[in-house]
């Protein structure tokens, strides 16, 4: 793909398109729409780079589908990378047409998670003659990111697993999945932790990290319950869960023990189901003592009378 001089902007300016207007009359922040437009890419080719945005208001969409647009529109900006590389956040906003603030990001996250990494052109084709001015910074898929995109691990993974059953037996596949949740906790448990005793609160820190992580998740209060739903609406790993159920219950349990409340699994990806769905009471119920029945204070008023006469 060349993209020679077919694209406008500079990637330092804070230009900012006319707020559009909602269905209500009230002003939508471009970025925010941008991000939503790319939900209708769930329905396209997977990873297509050229698909075309539809305008869909913010408010319309639920909160689990802006989540996992957003991830699948990450997904697709690391595929241009990889496609067009070395290229500019201002080409990536032109290909896909979002904002220049949009596109700064995902590249952002992707280039946290090391996906992704600034093209050195310098060392690759020597210092040349100075250039006045700051270069545009161009970026280019790394190792990891390349691995992201294959679709060959899920297989992979899954071979191995099969091995691992065949050789060593049931239990050192759960000991796999409880190893894999281990590292997980560890991560977020410092940010899960700094959310207080409130459940609630940590519940959201939690799916905020696995957003992070690619899973597409949000919370969402249950009416009428002292409940709260946790929900996944994509799973890296949903594959090889499918045929290895005890990722799933390791990572339930991660989630119990991260949020110090018993958690139940409603439903998963792997087993068919739209979002993987986890029910977290947001109220942990206080022991009471069952209360003392008349019988019991009359025995033990004879039983103080029997000592009292023996002494």
């Amino acid at each position: 793909m060349d993209f020679g001089n077919n694209y406008v902007g500079n990637i330092d300016s804070d230009a900012r398109p006319v707020p559009s207007r909602g269905p209500d009359g009230a002003a939508v922040d471009p970025d925010r729409a941008a991000e939503v437009d790319m939900s209708t890419a769930l329905h396209a080719p997977a990873l297509d780079p050229t698909a075309p945005a539809t305008d869909v208001p913010a408010t319309d969409v639920p909160a689990t589908d802006v989540a996992e647009a957003e991830a699948t529109t990450r997904q697709r900006v690391l595929q241009l990378v990889a496609s067009a590389g070395p290229v500019a956040t201002a080409e990536l906003a032109a290909e896909l047409g979002l904002t220049a603030a949009a596109i700064r990001r995902h590249v952002g996250v992707l280039e946290s998670r090391g996906q992704i990494a600034v093209h050195d052109q310098r060392a690759q084709h020597g210092a040349g003659p100075a250039r006045r001015g700051r270069p545009a910074r161009r970026y280019v898929a790394t190792s990891r990111g390349q691995s992201a995109l294959s679709s060959t691990y899920p297989e992979l993974a899954a071979q191995a697993l099969r091995f691992l059953a065949e050789v060593a037996g049931p239990d050192a596949v759960e000991a796999f999945a409880a190893s894999r949740v281990r590292a997980l906790e560890e991560r977020y448990a410092a940010s899960v932790d700094a959310a207080g005793t409130d459940v609630t609160s940590r519940a959201q820190v939690l799916a905020a990290a696995l957003s992070a992580d690619g899973y597409a998740a949000s919370t969402r209060p249950v009416p009428g319950r002292t409940t709260v739903q946790l929900c996944q609406g994509h799973c890296p790993v949903q594959g090889v869960a499918a045929e290895f159920p005890q990722i799933c219950e390791a990572e339930a349990g991660a989630f119990s023990r991260l949020l110090g409340v018993h958690v139940q699994r409603l439903s998963t990806l792997a087993a068919g189901g739209h979002v993987c769905t986890t029910n977290i009471p947001i109220t942990v119920p206080t022991p009471t003592t069952a209360p003392h029945s008349p019988d019991s204070h009359n025995a033990r008023d004879s039983h103080d009378s029997q000592d009292q006469e023996m002494s």
